[in-house]
C-alpha cells in the first residue's frame, strides 16, 4: 500500500546521484565549489530533498524534518570530527564484556545493526576527515567481534558494536545488552537499517531490544545509493510507520545516509554533536 503514496511519474531504478566524499571533504569547500548547485549541496546535507518530488502531497512530511540545523552549525559540528593536536581523534579500545571498557566521562553514541548493514563504513565516512583513524571496514559481513571505542577528542565517543543477524559473535547478546542498559554515559544509540531492503526480522528485534532499555535511540537508514528511489520510499515510508505506532524511545525522524556518495553525513555529524552536547544549536527549537 506503500506504493500508492509515491507519484506515477517515479521511473523505476532511478538512482539518487551526488558527489564522493573523496571530492568534497569540508562543507564550507562544498558551498564554495562553482561546479556544485545548491540544489546539489542541498541533497548531500539533507537527502530526504531529493525524495521530497516524489512522494505524494497527502504524506506528512513534518518527521523528516525535525532536526534541521543551519549551515554554520554544521560547519561547527564538522570542526569536532577534525584531529587536532589539541583535540586528538583516535581508536582507544575494544572489549567484550562491560568490565573490560574503562571508565570514561565524556558522553557516549553506539551503532548498531545488521552484520551488513554498512556499520564500520558509515563510521569510517564519519571520521574520513581524519584518514589516520583506523576503522577496519572489510567485504565479509559480521567482521566486526568485539565493542569498539574511539575518542573524539574529550568531547564523545563513538563506540562501533558487533552486528546481529548473520555471522554475528555468539555471545552477542551478552556483550551488548547489558553496554546498552547500563552505560550511564550513553546518550543515544544509533539503529542501522539497510535502505535498499528494509526492515527485517532482525532489525524488529533489535528495535524491541532498544524499547526495552527505555533509552533514546536513532533510525539510520543507510545504502540510499543502492536501490531505486521507488524501492527506497516504499521502504522509509514502511519504518516511518513502525516509528509512529511501535515505538516510544525512539527519534521520529530517521538520518538517510551513504556512507559511498557522503549523503546524509554532515547532518549525522552535527546530530551526534548535538546529543552529546558538543555544540549549542543557533536554533534553540531544535530537539
Amino acid at each position: 500500500m506503500f506504493c500508492l503514496r509515491l507519484r506515477l511519474r517515479l521511473r523505476p531504478g532511478s538512482q539518487v546521484r551526488s558527489v564522493s566524499r573523496q571530492s568534497v571533504p569540508k562543507l564550507a569547500s562544498l558551498q564554495k565549489a562553482t561546479t556544485l548547485s545548491q540544489k546539489k549541496v542541498q541533497s548531500l546535507i539533507y537527502p530526504f530533498s531529493e525524495l521530497d518530488a516524489y512522494l505524494d502531497r497527502s504524506v506528512d512530511r513534518t518527521q523528516f524534518q525535525l532536526f534541521h540545523p543551519s549551515v554554520e552549525d554544521i560547519i561547527k559540528a564538522e570542526k569536532l570530527f577534525y584531529s587536532s593536536s589539541s583535540h586528538k581523534i583516535d581508536y582507544y579500545v575494544s572489549a567484550e564484556r562491560m568490565e573490560q571498557i574503562p571508565p570514561m566521562k565524556q558522553p557516549e553514541v553506539c551503532f548498531i545493526g545488521r552484520s551488513n548493514v554498512g556499520k564500520s563504513s558509515l563510521i569510517k565516512a564519519l571520521f574520513s576527515l581524519t584518514p589516520e583513524v583506523e576503522v577496519r571496514v572489510s567485504k565479509t559481513p559480521g567482521h566486526t567481534k568485539k565493542m569498539n571505542f574511539f575518542r573524539v577528542g574529550k568531547a564523545f565517543t563513538i563506540v562501533d558494536m558487533p552486528g546481529y543477524g548473520h555471522r554475528a559473535p555468539k555471545d552477542f547478546v551478552d556483550m551488548v545488552e547489558p553496554y546498552l542498559y547500563t552505560r550511564k554515559n550513553l546518550v543515544r544509540t544509533f539503529l542501522l537499517v539497510d535502505g535498499s531492503v528494509g526492515l527485517q526480522t532482525t532489525d524488529m528485534i533489535a528495535l524491541e531490544m532498544c524499547e526495552e532499555t527505555r533509552r533514546p535511540y536513532v533510525m539510520v537508514v543507510t545504502k540510499i545509493d543502492k536501490c531505486g528511489r521507488g524501492a527506497l520510499l516504499t521502504n522509509l515510508l514502511n519504518l516511518q510507520d513502525v516509528v509512529k505506532t511501535q515505538t516510544t524511545s525512539c527519534f521520529p525522524q530517521p538520518f538517510l545516509v551513504s556512507s559511498i556518495q557522503f549523503l546524509g553525513i554532515y547532518l549525522l555529524r552535527c546530530f551526534i554533536a548535538h546529543v552529546t552536547g558538543s555544540i549549542m544549536l543557533t536554533d534553540t527549537s531544535q530537539s
